[in-house]
């Protein structure tokens, strides 16, 4: 049985599931490009996630990120590091799966909170008015939003376990899922 090789390698997860950190790192070793979609939403728009969260609304910015992640799989060589919720929109999902591999960096709920209780800039892990949760609240809003969220994480190709991993770990583990899967 021959499998299809790709180029393009999406990771995906939750916020604070490490897609930023690893994606460039990866890349590097896989000898690919990177692309942060986040970031390349804020410099089409001119104006970081919050302040499009903020200003328009969700919608405007899945908007821009659908158009982002269409321009970017008709490239290759590539590592893609999706935004939290990117493929809980099934165009982007179909995107994903039919251009290349989908990495999920599976992170559980109490990791999670410990990495972003001190984040700013997660329109989603704020209130409506833009003001911090409370632990409590943002334990909850984690785990309703991850809730949500799993069934679209869980379609991904590969999934690799970030828990208490260090970097370079979770990088070896997704080279060794990789072999013989891309170009």
């Amino acid at each position: 049985m021959s499998t299809t090789r790709k180029s393009l390698i999406y990771l995906t997860g939750f916020m604070g599931s490490g897609k930023s950190t690893v994606g460039p790192i990866l890349a590097n070793t896989l000898g690919y490009s990177h692309i942060d979609i986040d970031e390349e939403v804020e410099r089409v728009a001119g104006k970081k996630v919050s302040e499009i969260f903020h200003d328009h609304g969700e919608a405007c910015f899945r908007k821009i990120e659908h158009q982002v992640l269409e321009d970017v799989s008709r490239t290759a060589l590539r590592v893609i590091s999706l935004g939290g919720g990117t493929i809980t929109v099934p165009s982007n999902l179909t995107i994903a799966k039919s251009t290349g591999i989908v990495i999920y960096l599976k992170t559980d709920v109490d990791h999670i909170f410990r990495r972003m209780k001190h984040k700013a800039d997660r329109p989603l892990l704020r209130t409506g008015e833009g003001v911090p949760l409370s632990d409590q609240e943002l334990l909850k809003r984690i785990n309703d939003i991850l809730e949500v969220r799993e069934q679209f994480y869980n379609q991904a190709d590969i999934t690799i376990d970030t828990n208490d991993r260090r970097v370079g770990v979770t990088v070896d583990d997704i080279v060794r899922a990789l072999a013989g899967r891309i170009e």
